[in-house]
């Protein structure tokens, strides 16, 4: 069955009034008409079921037939933090992020990072990836929409998460690493302990991983270096691989 992600306020009582961006999507694009059923989500942990009972030439009306609880992301939520790619890959990972049940992404400027700097990064990207986020959304019929941090520096991602925690915040963080490293990400967990941890960040390298520099301030911050495997993996590879290895860990499935 079809998936919209449409705005709280366009449900009111038993109806739904569909207008703007998501008319155009629903009836130009997606060719829906009276007498069409689908889900409406719209961010609060439910799915409601329509019948379309009007259309008109730029908005149209649906009568809520029903509405099922969506279960909310389980804990340790994760969090993907990744070194801004080439655009294409980046997009990728995204839509591929909010199916992995990615709580919140984290997009940053790193020293060997596609885009290095804010200025570089066109506002359209920010706007579009919003839009895959949704699409995917859409798509695997999640109940929430995927954080987008403000892209920004590594050095103040690392600094953030270095402030926020501590032993008793349950927060885990690791980074993946194609250089010498003797543990993969389940010898980690398991060296480590995995109970009460309530975040797993995910720290990944665009195109050309991390310098020596960075490495070093990640292992300053206790932050243990994990690999994937003799194999030198592509990004959206490497963020796949993890996130997957990390779901069977800890039951996220």
């Amino acid at each position: 069955m079809r998936r919209y992600w449409v705005p709280k306020q366009a449900l009111a009582d038993s109806q739904a009034v569909l207008d703007g961006e998501i008319f155009h999507h629903i009836f130009d694009v997606c060719r829906q008409e009276v007498g069409s059923r689908f889900e409406l989500l719209c961010g609060d942990q439910k799915a409601y079921l329509v019948e379309v009972t009007d259309v008109g030439k730029k908005s149209a009306k649906a009568q809520i037939l029903s509405q099922r609880q969506i279960p909310p992301l389980p804990t340790p939520h994760l969090h993907l933090a990744l070194s801004i790619p080439r655009f294409p890959v980046m997009e990728a990972v995204i839509e591929k992020a909010v199916e992995m049940g990615v709580h919140t992404l984290h997009p940053f400027f790193s020293d060997f990072s596609f885009v290095r700097k804010a200025a570089s990064l066109p506002a359209a990207k920010l706007e579009r990836w919003k839009k895959i986020i949704v699409s995917a959304s859409q798509q695997c019929g999640r109940g929430e929409l995927m954080s987008l941090a403000q892209p920004q520096d590594l050095s103040a991602i690392l600094q953030n998460f270095a402030q926020n925690t501590n032993p008793t915040k349950g927060r885990l963080g690791l980074f993946a690493y194609e250089g010498q490293t003797h543990k993969n990400v389940r010898e980690h967990l398991k060296s480590i302990g995995k109970e009460d941890l309530t975040e797993v960040w995910v720290f990944v390298g665009s195109e050309g991983g991390f310098s020596p520099a960075e490495v070093h301030e990640f292992q300053r911050l206790t932050m243990e270096p994990v690999t994937l495997g003799e194999q030198v993996l592509r990004v959206e590879t490497a963020c796949i691989t993890l996130l997957a290895v990390l779901k069977y860990e800890f039951e996220l499935f």
